[in-house]
């Protein structure tokens, strides 16, 4: 309980209304910056994220090239309005390990040797954060990425489980996440059935783990439909 909200009542239901098992209200959409070469938006609950991508394209400084394949660069940035409270606009040591966290992600998923001595820039901005911004930001880059025509093994699809007054919940806000026991964000490639991102803050028994992973899953398959339609709106019906 926070003083006296519950976090799950006792009809099953959470500080938002979903059911144990529900995510948020999801909204994507990709080209949205026309001087990108790829770009994209994603809404989650009150989680809102935007991704540009830029090349490939010539590396400066030129020493930095590597000879058999592209360098990923990648930064997640939280803008200054987008938490309660105003944040300085300097990287915080959060942005800089997520945003390292990030680019180890897509890189499992980028055919990078497809472009030597080139490098594949990717900004991701969080314009308003309601938890599950790594999650979204991975969304989010992914849809930009492909919007740029770079190939990939698949899309990244991600969400984060929580445990709450004891029990598992998919897709966890804000008051979860800072009030719950647990937070587990995970990231797959859905289509071939891997994991490229599994993080846990907080404990989970064994039993508990294997049960969390069963949920992200099957959240994880509705969003990758999502991905999917938002991609399809612009290539295929535009």
């Amino acid at each position: 309980m926070i003083g006296k909200i519950k976090l799950i009542d006792e009809n099953g239901l959470r500080v938002d209304g979903r059911k144990p098992g529900e995510l948020r209200p999801v909204k994507m959409e990709v080209g949205v910056l026309k001087n990108a070469d790829g770009s994209a938006y994603v809404e989650q609950g009150n989680t809102r994220v935007l991704a540009a991508v830029y090349g490939p394209r010539e590396i400066h400084p030129k020493h930095l090239t590597l000879p058999d394949r592209a360098i990923l660069r990648t930064r997640y940035h939280m803008v200054p309005y987008s938490t309660d409270e105003r944040k300085s606009p300097a990287p915080t040591r959060r942005e800089i390990e997520l945003s390292k966290v990030i680019r180890e992600a897509l890189e499992s998923v980028i055919f990078v040797e497809l472009y030597p001595r080139t490098t594949i820039d990717v900004f991701i901005e969080v314009i308003q954060a309601d938890a599950g911004t790594r999650t979204a930001g991975l969304m989010a880059a992914s849809l930009a990425l492909a919007d740029a025509g770079i190939p990939m093994r698949d899309l990244i699809a991600a969400v984060a489980v929580g445990k709450v007054n004891g029990t598992l919940v998919l897709d966890i806000n804000q008051v979860e996440d800072e009030f719950g026991e647990a937070d587990m964000p995970i990231a797959m490639m859905p289509n071939l059935g891997e994991i490229v991102l599994l993080q846990l803050n907080g404990v989970l028994t064994e039993e508990e783990f294997y049960e969390a992973l069963k949920l992200a899953q099957k959240g994880i398959v509705q969003l990758y439909e999502i991905e999917k339609q938002a991609l399809m709106r612009k290539y295929c019906l535009g």
